[in-house]
């Protein structure tokens, strides 16, 4: 028996003349409201409201982002500004030249760095990390 497989399954239907569902919604929305502005109000408001909104809706419907539609753009855009943001960042105590002063010295960083373990690296240590990672390589193919 053979099976057809669908192609372009990511490609969406042309429903209104040259125009998706999602376009023709964008469309008919964006020019809907630049309309009902532009009979309603003055025509400074119209400028000043209704022509964002139609290029808003223009954008969403034909502009693509890096290959993908222009609200998951927006909405991502959206979250971002929105979201907490949280940045650290912390001063390496490493001068250029190596002589760094005694008031530049963290007392708390040299305890640290002093209670640190270092492994030390051997042929058998070595050889059982390398079959460790290959045994692990070969259960995730």
């Amino acid at each position: 028996m053979r099976f057809e497989v669908p192609q372009f399954i990511e490609i969406e239907d042309k429903i209104f003349g040259p125009f998706t569902w999602r376009q023709f919604v964008y469309l008919a929305g964006g020019i809907g409201i630049a309309v009902a502005l532009f009979l309603t109000t003055n025509f400074i408001i119209f400028v000043l409201i209704g022509v964002p909104i139609g290029g808003l809706a223009l954008l969403l419907a034909f502009y693509p982002v890096n290959n993908r539609p222009f609200s998951v753009f927006l909405e991502s855009m959206v979250g971002f500004a929105r979201g907490t943001k949280l940045y650290l960042w912390r001063k390496k105590n490493t001068g250029i030249y190596g002589g760094e002063s005694e008031s530049m010295v963290d007392p708390q960083a040299s305890t640290i760095a002093q209670n640190t373990y270092t492994p030390t690296v051997t042929r058998t240590n070595l050889q059982s990390l390398s079959r460790r990672l290959e045994l692990h390589a070969l259960e995730h193919k």
